[in-house]
């Protein structure tokens, strides 16, 4: 979670735009979003100059000694965020609005890539001088102390932050996942090299930026190292639909910065009748809408037909299972209303799950994984789409602790299940013999079966009592009268010693 300081700066850098006549939440956050990434674009190009420099590869700057902005050649140095923060006021200005900008708004050659698209229409909408020159030096301040964090996700958390400001966040479900809830997710399922990923409703592809993030740890050799492999990754890999255009230019401008050159992330409501995918996708990653405002009209007939409802979180069940190729795996977050809900949809995108495909494991969350900005009580659901069965049991874990607090506050501590749970997933075969009354357990079809699919933890969870022995009726009724006896015998004393006093 961020610190109070942080909070302060970026309270004080919105309190400028305010006083700069920029008062509209969602412009603030992408001017304050641009701004992140051009400071991004400077370090990101820099260390890919050190690493190549390291590994004796020839390297090209995105800021060369000159570049072409609006068909005139300008010094690449200006443009970065290290040299114009030291411009006087009215020359940042300048180069920001004539330069930088337009620079940036062309930065992929590719105009039907997802950069291009969402930057098309992006504006550089801060007014004055003075107010460019306060933002810069106060983002400056927020950098370092972002780099003197030690939270793994510390942008994600200014992010969220940021968000939190307007006063419809939240309104259609769309919650931050918190990073290491998708690290989590991301560790259990080891995306491979020529996996194709798909986050349907992607927000600022966190999941995206997650999978890639691994894969450069864990198989960075056998992509980086294959020309078909490295181009599978930067161009074919990733991709992220969602309805809100300023979450996809977030997202977008985030996979860019993250080292992914060219991923798929398009305007799309998925579960439209304009969403075409069927079996495309090996890996699904998501954390679908809990509470989307849906317009039940334009829903994809085929969905409807696995479950009829406008409960979006079994709507996006079913389109996971439809986007799947077979032998495609999902991991996704749903409420813990999908486990044990009683409506006839609910059922049916259970059983479709458990008889129609292989259900592999249900994690349950605390409640406070979410907060402060929502209490909701969640799990995780991984899945094979085989498209003819395939479960024949499916391991539980009833998570206690994420390693934060799970108040409002989400303070660290030193409980933290997410280890045990990636080690015992991929170790399954050591799971076989543990009783219900652990913490994970293997719960066979049938049980799931009769008992109408039901899939929440504490259906099947057994709660080990330890008898206790209490004194017989006859042993309580001797202790009652002899304490009575021993309270009269007092009130007498009392009142004598009072008598005398009178």
């Amino acid at each position: 979670m961020i610190t109070g300081e942080i909070k302060n700066k970026i309270d004080s850098l919105w309190d400028d735009f305010a006083a700069g006549g920029i008062v509209n939440p969602l412009t603030v956050i992408e001017q304050i979003t641009y701004m992140m990434f051009i400071h991004d674009l400077d370090e990101t190009d820099n260390l890919r100059a050190k690493e190549s420099a390291m590994l004796g590869l020839p390297y090209e700057s995105i800021f060369a000694d000159e570049v072409e902005v609006q068909g005139r050649a300008v010094a690449g140095n200006q443009l970065k965020w290290s040299v114009f923060r030291d411009f006087p006021a009215n020359r940042m200005y300048d180069v920001m609005q004539e330069m930088v900008f337009p620079f940036i708004k062309n930065l992929h050659g590719d105009k039907n890539s997802a950069y291009s698209k969402y930057m098309d229409d992006a504006i550089f909408m801060i007014p004055t001088p003075l107010l460019l020159s306060k933002v810069v030096d106060k983002l400056d301040d927020i950098f370092r102390m972002m780099a003197d964090s030690h939270s793994t996700d510390i942008r994600g958390d200014v992010y969220e932050y940021l968000l939190s400001k307007i006063a419809q966040s939240g309104r259609n479900g769309q919650f931050r996942t918190p990073r290491h809830i998708i690290r989590m997710i991301v560790e259990l399922v080891e995306p491979g090299a020529d996996d194709v990923i798909c986050d349907p409703a992607c927000g600022t592809s966190g999941f995206l930026i997650t999978a890639g993030e691994y894969l450069k740890e864990n198989r960075k050799e056998e992509i980086f190292y294959d020309k078909v492999k490295k181009d599978h990754y930067m161009n074919h890999m990733f991709h992220g639909y969602d309805t809100d255009r300023t979450m996809l230019r977030i997202g977008a401008m985030n996979m860019m910065t993250h080292g992914v050159d060219n991923p798929y992330i398009e305007y799309r409501d998925s579960l439209s009748d304009q969403n075409p995918d069927k079996e495309k996708y090996s890996l699904i990653l998501a954390n679908p809408p809990f509470k989307g405002s849906l317009d039940y009209d334009i829903v994809s007939a085929d969905l409807l037909k696995v479950c009829k409802t406008k409960k979006t979180e079994l709507l996006f069940l079913a389109l996971f299972l439809r986007m799947l190729k077979v032998g495609g795996r999902c991991a996704c977050i749903v409420p813990d209303g999908v486990l044990f809900g009683s409506s006839t949809a609910h059922k049916a995108i259970r059983k479709e799950i458990v008889e129609g495909n292989r259900l592999e494991a249900v994690i349950s969350m605390p409640s406070g994984v979410f907060k402060p900005y929502a209490g909701v009580s969640t799990a995780i659901l991984i899945f094979t789409k085989t498209g003819a069965g395939g479960t024949d049991k499916v391991w539980f874990y009833d998570m206690e602790n994420d390693g934060f607090s799970l108040d409002d506050k989400r303070t660290p501590i030193s409980d933290n299940d997410i280890p045990d749970i990636i080690e015992r997933f991929h170790n399954l075969d050591k799971e076989e013999d543990r009783a219900r009354t652990e913490k994970s357990f293997f719960v066979p079809k049938t049980d799931i079966v009769n008992n109408g699919y039901d899939l929440s933890v504490n259906k099947y969870k057994e709660v080990e009592y330890v008898p206790i022995e209490y004194p017989s009726t006859q042993e309580i009724m001797t202790d009652l009268y002899e304490l009575e006896k021993e309270i009269s015998k007092s009130m007498a004393e009392l009142s004598e010693m009072l008598e005398v006093e009178v």
